[in-house]
């Protein structure tokens, strides 16, 4: 058995090493690579992710863990080793119904649609991107044929992100948080908005890059294992456990898009540099779901980050580093900006308590597309539809309106949302967990001190990978299931405050 296992190991690593030269590769495209090279580098992905799926669904891999059975049946369910062959076994079973050529395709049409993307978001060019998008709608929808039985055509996909949810799953989950975020969002919005003007001074980049490093540094992030460069849509990618970086960009004119953004990706860096390195080259190293990893991202972005205490230790550098814009803004004022509440149009710049609402009207879209209700064609103006019913705001043009994510654009459709806001009421979950296990948490936040917060996500979280699923991982965390009640009760207890609701 140690000789299979071992032979099983040696297999996923040559996997491993196929999957990451790839993003690499994707790397280089949102960040360094010049616009030319999108043609080559679809087809350079295609062939990565094409000879990685071969190697994967190998039948010798299957002959391999039916083998390892009784071996796995023999130890701990918690044990390395079973939970290494338990994962394995997953992914196969999905993966060997889906073709190498269709996985090849689906990559190069992405690479080439990612780099259409990021010319016509800025041009406006809805028109540039809609055949495009329909052959992705095309392939979303072949890549859960391969998976017949469901019980919606979305839950192949959800589940590829968020294992064992479904739609159906989703739906009940975001009715019940909207029925209690909608008297929020308008007892909040009906008073006057927060003045947030202080951020929309000119901030040098280089300056706000340097303090956005000095916070995520604080937080535990490695720059001995990682690195931040810019890029169009801000990501976290890992070539390995020793080399997890991340993405941001900067508006010179608005402090809050680099530095939350910097928040946001190190709190996805942090899960994955913490992972056991014991498992490295194996599918343990890695996330466990979409919406767990979103939970560090959100709980380090916002939880933290835009926290009192967060600002009290904080502020004072931020004052230091700009003068000239700070020095007579009192830390009040600073931190009711940064709390603002409004129905805006963006979702990455959305505000905690309405940030929800744009995940919901994305996630109702994709389930229209893949169902054939709604058209690609129709798509930008059901987008305002919808924008102008939930949030009372219509977006002047395509820009800010369906082509502000790049997540179809560079992907499939399906899938590719309800992992935020799951990982928004994880958040809640997991941090209330925390302060339970260690109650002096925020006032050492207010030190500027992480250790302990960053100590106990390791520990019950970070290091797993991902041995569980987030439903097993929330029951040892929490002691239950996925619930709303913590989150709901953060954002009443702070933006009661805030707004003496």
């Amino acid at each position: 058995m140690e000789a299979k296992l071992q032979e099983l190991k040696n297999r996923l690593a040559e996997v491993d090493d196929l999957g990451h030269a790839n993003a690499v590769l994707a790397w280089d495209q949102q960040t360094y690579m010049p616009p030319g090279g999108a043609a080559a580098r679809g087809r350079q992905m295609a062939t990565l992710s094409r000879l990685a799926h071969e190697k994967f669904t190998d039948p010798a891999i299957g002959r391999l863990l039916d083998d390892l059975r009784p071996y796995e049946e023999s130890l701990p369910y918690d044990s390395d080793d079973a939970s290494l062959i338990r994962v394995t076994r997953r992914q196969y079973e999905r993966d060997t119904k889906v073709p190498a050529e269709f996985v090849g395709a689906l990559n190069e049409h992405a690479a080439i649609t990612y780099q259409a993307w990021t010319e016509a978001r800025p041009a406006n060019n809805f028109m540039q991107m809609r055949p495009m998008l329909e052959t992705t709608l095309d392939y979303s929808r072949r890549l859960a044929d391969y998976f017949p039985g469901y019980d919606h055509i979305a839950d192949p996909l959800i589940d590829f992100a968020d294992y064992g949810m479904k739609a159906a799953d989703v739906r009940r989950v975001f009715t019940e948080l909207r029925e209690q975020l909608v008297p929020l969002v308008r007892a909040i919005t009906s008073q006057p908005p927060a003045d947030d003007s202080c951020l929309k001074q000119h901030y040098p980049e280089a300056l706000q890059r340097q303090f956005g490093e000095e916070v995520i540094r604080a937080f535990g992030y490695d720059f001995n294992r990682g690195r931040q460069d810019k890029t169009h849509h801000p990501f976290m990618t890992k070539f390995s456990l020793g080399d997890v970086r991340i993405t941001t960009r900067f508006n010179e004119n608005d402090l809050g898009d680099g530095l939350f953004s910097t928040l946001h990706e190190s709190g996805h860096a942090m899960y994955e540099q913490g992972i056991n390195p014991a498992y490295e080259a194996t599918p343990l190293a890695d996330g466990t779901s979409a919406g767990v990893h979103e939970s560090q991202s959100r709980t380090w972005e916002n939880i933290v980050g835009r926290s009192r205490g967060f600002w009290e230790h904080f502020y004072p550098r931020l004052q230091q580093i700009f003068p000239d814009q700070l020095r007579n803004v009192p830390l009040d004022t600073f931190y009711r900006a940064i709390n603002k509440v409004q129905r805006s149009l963006i979702r990455v710049d959305a505000d905690e308590v309405t940030y929800n609402l744009h995940v919901m009207i994305r996630f109702d879209i994709e389930l229209q597309l893949l169902e054939g209700t709604l058209t690609i064609r129709d798509l930008p103006e059901a987008w305002h539809a919808r924008y102008e019913s939930d949030l009372g705001v219509t977006a002047p043009d395509d820009r800010d309106g369906v082509l502000q994510d790049v997540h179809w654009y560079g992907g499939i459709i399906g899938g590719a949302f309800q992992g935020y806001t799951l990982g928004n009421i994880m958040s809640g979950l997991f941090y209330d967990a925390a302060l339970k296990a260690h109650p002096n948490i925020p006032a050492e936040i207010a030190q500027g001190k992480f250790g302990t917060l960053h100590g106990w996500l390791r520990e019950n979280i970070y290091q797993h990978g991902a041995k569980f699923t987030a439903s097993e991982l929330i029951e040892r965390v929490t002691g239950g299931p996925l619930r709303i009640e913590p989150y709901i009760t953060y954002l009443k207890t702070k933006y009661g405050d805030l707004y003496n609701l």
